[in-house]
């Protein structure tokens, strides 16, 4: 008998609004997505006065410096807000000026983008990308526990999120999630093939492992031990991608989220330079084969 034929209905339905493939969101099935980091928003302890179009502004140029040369997709991401809050406790005025920026951002892009909200944003970065346009978000925590570098315990969102995308009517926004974080530690006892598991079952459309910080190279042990662990799911590396790791983490990795490699002299402060993003597109080329 064909499984199909006895499958429920509602368990068709609902495995099948699953990302298969990144071509559902993106022009290539190994894209690379480049960081748009906001200048400090309003509230931010490095925010002194300066009006949003100035901020905006900023944030077009690096995105069109990354689309220009190369690059499949976009987040738009509160990286300066910092020190950071977690979850539900990123405060109103900085959501709201992350959400108008990235509106503008998206729609200079021209390409698929994502929202990043520091630390874990869950309900405020859906928010943000169903106002702003976006294709998919980045979940720092779908399921587990982490310690985060600000101190706090924190966990899993994935029952909320799922069933706030139903109610917003958001199920085109994919969710991209993060396994074993940086800028956290993982609760004791869960492992990364665990997490992978448990991540993959709650329903995340793709997983993202990391290094230790922004920067940081992702070791290519741990994404293949998540990727083993979760064989379906496609693997983005999440932080320290590079012209000089992209070959060899690619031999595993569906793609990358890249940043600070692409800003000037490597420095994530920096403005994105177009060169830097030239090189690497030509590695990424090479290796998809184009």
């Amino acid at each position: 008998m064909n499984p199909d034929d006895v499958q429920p209905e509602w368990a068709r339905k609902f495995y099948a609004s699953r990302m298969q493939s990144f071509t559902e969101v993106f022009r290539t099935e190994r894209p690379i997505v480049g960081m748009v980091h906001l200048h400090p928003l309003p509230g931010a302890p490095a925010y002194n006065g300066e009006p949003m179009d100035e901020i905006i502004d900023f944030a077009v140029k690096d995105a069109k410096a990354l689309v220009e040369n190369g690059v499949d997709g976009i987040i738009v991401e509160n990286m300066w807000d910092l020190p950071y809050f977690v979850g539900k406790k990123v405060p109103p005025e900085e959501m709201v000026a992350h959400g108008v920026a990235a509106r503008e951002v998206i729609r200079a892009a021209g390409v698929p983008a994502g929202i990043t909200v520091i630390h874990n944003g869950g309900r405020v970065t859906l928010g943000i990308a169903k106002a702003a346009g976006a294709k998919f978000m980045r979940v720092d925590l779908l399921t587990g526990s982490y310690l985060w570098d600000t101190g706090d315990l924190d966990h899993g969102v994935g029952a909320e999120l799922l069933r706030l995308r139903k109610e917003l009517h958001a199920g085109d926004i994919k969710f991209f999630a993060d396994v074993y974080k940086k800028h956290a530690v993982m609760f004791p006892g869960i492992d990364p093939e665990t997490h992978a598991v448990w991540t993959d079952f709650y329903m995340a459309d793709a997983l993202i492992v990391t290094g230790r910080m922004t920067g940081a190279e992702t070791p290519l042990e741990l994404v293949k031990r998540v990727k083993g662990a979760a064989p379906e799911r496609k693997i983005l590396i999440g932080s320290g991608f590079s012209v000089d790791n992209a070959e060899k983490l690619m031999t595993v990795a569906d793609g990358a989220i890249v940043g600070t490699s692409l800003k000037y002299k490597g420095m994530t402060v920096n403005p994105v330079d177009p060169e830097r993003v030239r090189r690497l597109m030509a590695v990424v080329r090479k290796v998809r084969g184009e």
